[in-house]
């Protein structure tokens, strides 16, 4: 027997649910694949359960009963879905009700409701003919429950050379949605794509535009799944998720339909349907916290450290509702109320409509709303009807506290869970604290908090001295503080530290791709400027061309707005504006309120001087009096022109492009388009990470992120992600000469050819190309992919994926900042992203690349062809080095010389060089010039490897040379752009000459 097969992975799935998980192994012959059903499981569950109703079906429809009951499903599927029909049954005119799955209710069961939920029959049915259009075609698993399909199943198995990613294909482009059982909402809810090591579930499928979400435990804090007892790191879907009734408690009270109401491009509303199926993390830290709160009962607390990006708003939504209905062993209610706070004066939209959107019975959810008038009397009135769910404000509690509404509360013997949402913005510590007096047992003799540097909410709503016993607090945040962990962590066996009390890292959420990692597109404004003057380094440039690059970014001064503002329009409209379709946007972060009006009266006039098409709003709280203009103060509305409330919409809209912010929409600020920052404040710890994470959220065609620092050290954003991400890196490019030595790197594996790349650039950026023509991208990297996959040394592959990977995401880095008119690299780039996504992945080589190919229709709004290299349109004059010498119209350009140099430098950076330092610096490249290796790299070499290879050697013959004339290398060495302009001027004036030297 071959037992590495995928079918032999197929039967082990079966057997574990068959023999442990609940199930009984289902006939394939009964599918019905017209009506995606198994019509006689359907019937013996109505016989069963409901004999009565059965009979008078019988007798009402006689022969036609059965196609009676196909058709009512049939038609209540149509219009309503198949949860609904699980959930409600459908009704026929003869008997009312006629139910299709019993589910257990919140209090115990009694023996009539303990025989029909045992009645329920889950079924496990493999190789199913599910298609009558293409009938050779089968699905490895269906799972059903009392016939009804809800889960489909795609297995691959890596020693047959396929992975999860082959399953994500085939649901793709081999399973139509048009088949009953594929259809969205009235076929299968979920579809899972599974092998030994990960699996994947969409709960739509839309052929190539099907989008899978890892379902995935997670692995060190990553993405991908820890190692099983069994071998199959994937065994916890059938051992566990899958398992009778933890499966029949998903489909009860988890998975929902989310109808939201859009605008399309034409201002018509639409609707549009979700259905939402738990990600891993949030189905475990749900059924762990209920089983905790029935096991302990009220008076816990409980931290929650979930990254953005985690579904925060549906785990807390599916919390609230299993703690409404949460009994103890002897069916008493534990919680009274489930109130759900969140600390913004404007409830979380998202997070209503979420809490909203789970089925529930009408009244169980309300909602304490300003716009129904005074919040006190709402919410006393709300708790002391003991609604199941109240949604609230922070500030609701400061309104009810100390009022007449509070006289009447009566909260005596009552107990509450409090789902905290997490802190965005500052918090008053009598605002929190009036929570705690409010719902508190120990009411108003409770002790005060005159502690003012605080966690925003979670610490400051119930910090007090030992636990509430009638209060469970869940707290939800990404980013807690030290303080909140002390206070609501929970401490494990053996552990003097507190911990959260479950964890969805960042690390995870960005290598499951929920979020971008907003560190790999920061960088300094000094690495900025290192860069910028790089790609200018050659001394052979026309004066005035150099003075022109020199002046617009090497003398920008710190605390010069205008200069600053210069900087940043420019590099959006060259780098930044085309992205996402045109649609990218921008936010500057200031230091001040005052700040932020003098750079939004600065980005005006600089966008109407120049003509440019670009809006700009700014966003700060209350009023900033002008010390320059007695009696002249100004606000968001009034520079802005509308309501501060409207500005999350109006920046939203495609004529907007800048937000100015101080101290305002730092935190909590939801814009999937916004793509770059502009930080010109000092940022630190909490703040630092919640102000960049302002960029993470995904959109389609978004693939990066990038921040332009003018004032803090890399290192210093590093070390305040570090709590929340283990593996914090910033990516910062120094020198663009580096993405030369990974190109030629990469050429040196021979995996691809030059004719190649420009087989596939031609087709890519044919401007009439067609559909068809995809077929010559397959065919231009088909060779690539057949001499990587032919390799026999893995640590090459590897090695090769590694450097290709470092390469595109160099380029990319580089390439916002400033131009490289190279048109080899950007054809390589494009050819190279296509590449990466077809290069077979090592067994358990991480996260899976479903779509490699999203946003390369953004990437780029000008397009690379033969003669022009220019990568985006606008009217900046690009940064660039010597294009050509020689006789021009203009006449002979005057280069500049090596000697001159110093003096550069002592303009730029306020230096006193004499003629006798220039000399020195004349003999550096002298004494380079007489080592005959160095000279021989140069004529061997192209200029980016000899630069590679020498930049130490200029330190070396300096420090020589340096007790004749130390000042000159101390000088320089104080300064990182000087030493940098001086040791590349040398280098390049001793590769030119060396290639004259016979």
């Amino acid at each position: 027997m071959n037992i590495h097969t995928e079918r032999t992975f197929q039967d082990i799935i079966k057997a574990s649910l068959c023999e442990g998980g609940g199930y009984t192994e289902g006939d394939r012959t009964t599918f019905d694949a017209e009506r995606g059903l198994f019509p006689p499981s359907i019937f013996r569950f109505i016989q069963t359960t409901q004999p009565d109703t059965w009979d008078a079906l019988q007798k009402a429809y006689g022969p036609k009963a059965e196609a009676r009951i196909l058709e009512r499903i049939m038609e209540t599927k149509a219009k309503d879905g198949t949860l609904h029909l699980l959930r409600h049954g459908f009704r026929d005119v003869t008997v009312g009700q006629v139910r299709l799955a019993y589910f257990r209710p919140n209090t115990g069961l009694n023996p009539d409701t303990a025989a029909r939920y045992a009645a329920n029959v889950l079924e496990v049915t493999d190789e199913v003919h599910h298609s009558l259009r293409t009938p050779k075609d089968r699905l490895d698993l269906v799972l059903s429950l009392n016939g009804i399909p809800v889960a489909t199943a795609e297995l691959k198995n890596s020693f047959t050379g396929q992975t999860v990613a082959n399953a994500v294909k085939q649901y793709k482009f081999d399973r139509s949605p048009k088949d009953a059982m594929l259809a969205f909402k009235s076929g299968a809810l979920v579809h899972f794509a599974v092998d030994g090591s990960e699996v994947y579930m969409a709960t739509k499928l839309a052929g190539k535009a099907t989008f899978f979400l890892p379902f995935n435990r997670g692995r060190d804090g990553g993405a991908g799944n820890p190692d099983h007892a069994s071998g199959h790191r994937t065994a916890y879907l059938w051992e566990d998720v899958w398992s009778k009734d933890r499966w029949l408690d998903i489909m009860q009270r988890f998975v929902f339909l989310d109808r939201k109401e859009e605008k399309d491009d034409k201002g018509k509303l639409k609707v549009k349907e979700t259905m939402i199926f738990p990600r891993y993390h949030q189905l475990d830290v749900v059924t762990a916290l209920i089983a905790d709160a029935k096991a302990n009962g009220a008076g816990q607390n409980y931290l929650v450290q979930h990254s953005a990006g985690s579904g925060k708003s549906n785990s807390i939504a599916w919390l609230s509702h299993r703690l409404a209905g949460l009994h103890d062993a002897q069916d008493s209610r534990i919680f009274d109320s489930v109130i759900i706070i969140t600390d913004r004066r404007v409830l979380d939209a998202q997070l209503q409509e979420t809490v909203f959107g789970i089925d529930h019975k009408s009244g169980m959810v309300e909602r304490i709303d300003p716009a129904k008038g005074s919040k006190s009397p709402q919410l006393a009135k709300a708790l002391n009807e003991g609604k199941q769910i109240i949604v609230c404000t922070l500030q609701s509690f400061s309104a009810v506290y100390g009022s007449e509404a509070h006289d009447v509360l009566d909260q005596s013997g009552k107990r509450f869970a409090v789902i905290v949402d997490e802190a965005h913005g500052s918090q008053h510590g009598t605002a929190a604290e009036d929570v705690r007096k409010v719902l508190g047992s120990d009411g108003k003799d409770a002790v005060e908090i005159a502690d003012g540097d605080i966690d925003p909410l979670i610490v400051n709503a119930i910090r007090q001295k030992g636990k509430q016993p009638n209060l469970s607090f869940f707290a939800f945040t990404a980013t807690p503080k030290k303080r909140t962990v002390e206070t609501f962590g929970h401490y494990p066996a053996g552990s003097i530290e507190p911990m959260p009390f479950h964890i969805y890292s960042m690390r995870q959420a960005i290598e499951e791709g929920f979020i971008h990692d907003v560190l790999k597109g920061y960088t300094t404004y000094k690495a900025f400027y290192r860069l910028e003057k790089t790609i200018e380094d050659d001394p052979e440039l026309e004066k005035k061309k150099a003075q022109k690059a020199i002046a617009r970014f090497m003398s920008l001064h710190p605390h010069n707005l205008a200069q600053k503002t210069e900087v940043m329009v420019e590099h959006y409209r060259t780098h930044v504006r085309h992205r996402l379709g045109g649609k990218a946007k921008a936010m500057v972060v200031t230091s001040s309120r005052l700040h932020a009006v003098r750079y939004h009266q600065a980005f005006q006039k600089y966008i109407t001087d120049k003509g440019y098409d670009l809006g700009v709003l700014v966003a700060f709280s209350g009023a900033v009096p002008d010390p320059d203009i007695a009696g002249q103060e100004y606000t968001e509305p009034g520079m802005n022109g509308f309501k501060e409330t409207e500005l999350p919409d109006k920046f939203g809209k495609a004529d907007q492009h800048f937000l100015i912010v101080a101290e305002k929409y730092q935190t909590g600020f939801d814009q999937p388009l916004l793509h770059t920052m502009y930080v010109d404040k000092r940022l630190q710890d909490l703040a630092a990470v919640q102000t960049l994470s302002r960029l993470n959220r995904t959109t389609s065609g978004k693939d990066d992120t990038f921040v332009l620092d003018f004032v803090n050290e890399a290192d210093e954003i590093k070390e305040a992600f570090k709590p929340y991400f283990e593996t914090a890196e910033i990516d910062e490019p120094t020198d663009p000469n580096m993405i030369y030595r990974l190109h030629s790197d990469l050429v040196a594996f021979q995996y691809f050819w030059a004719q190649e790349v420009e087989a596939f650039a031609s087709a890519f950026y044919d401007p009439k190309r067609k559909p068809q023509d995809q077929g010559k991208l397959y065919a231009a990297t088909d060779p690539a992919v057949g001499r990587f996959s032919d390799e026999p040394d893995e640590d090459r592959q590897e090695t090769f994926r590694k450097t290709l990977t470092q390469f595109l995401r160099l380029y990319a880095a580089i390439t916002q900042m400033v131009r490289i008119e190279d048109t080899d690299l950007e054809k390589l780039y494009t050819f190279g992203r296509l590449l990466r996504a077809r290069l077979p992945k090592r067994e358990g080589g991480g996260a899976l690349a479903i779509d490699g190919d999203v946003g390369l229709e953004y990437y780029r709004l000008k397009k690379t062809s033969e003669g022009d290299a220019s990568l985006n349109q606008g009217d900046l004059v690009p940064l660039s080095g010597t294009t050509s010498v020689g006789t021009s119209g203009a006449g002979e350009p005057e280069l500049a010389q090596l000697s001159e140099i110093l003096g550069t430098v002592n303009q730029r950076f306020n230096y006193d060089f004499t003629d006798a330092d220039k000399i020195a610096v004349d003999q550096w490249a002298a004494d380079m010039m007489a080592d005959e290796v160095v000279v021989a790299q140069a004529r061997t070499n192209s200029y980016e490897n000899f630069t590679m290879a020498n930049a130490d050697a200029v330190m070396e013959k300096a420090f020589a040379r340096n007790e004749r004339n130390p000042e000159v290398l101390a000088k320089l060495l104080g300064n990182a752009e000087a030493w940098a302009m001086v040791r590349d001027a040398v280098l390049k004036a001793v590769y030119d000459s060396s290639q004259h030297r016979h």
